[in-house]
């Protein structure tokens, strides 16, 4: 696995057909330029996105938050799954639509926005 974890366009398109790994975390934001990603998608490289990998801060403190209000309390099990699931829905999405992972991760968060707005009534 590769972790780039520093800088953005790290992953450049030259450097993607040399990778090696079977598997990209994206830690940093932006580490890797759209041509690139085309390039591990073809090559079969998974990428887990910046966008789904750093997800997880954002989430937790978002359950503190309603825990602190509801008095509520979910399990480090519970927290890991949340994340899990996300992981899967964004795997799922991408077998549903194609492209790479990270237009997966895209389409599934703008889906989830539409959905949530129509349940709210707007349109």
């Amino acid at each position: 696995m590769l972790v780039p974890a520093a800088m953005e366009n790290q992953i450049t398109e030259e450097i993607a057909k040399g990778i090696k790994a079977k598997a990209v975390l994206e830690l940093a934001n932006g580490p890797t330029t759209p041509e690139a990603d085309l390039v591990l998608e073809e090559r079969g490289v998974l990428l887990v996105p910046d966008v789904l990998a750093n997800a997880g801060g954002v989430t937790v403190s978002c359950f503190e938050w309603i825990q602190n209000l509801t008095r509520e309390s979910w399990t480090e099990e519970a927290v890991k799954a949340t994340m899990l699931d996300a992981l899967a829905d964004a795997l799922a999405a991408k077998e549903r639509h194609g492209g790479t992972m990270r237009e997966a991760a895209f389409v599934l968060a703008v889906t989830r926005i539409a959905d949530a707005m129509r349940a709210r009534g707007n349109s």
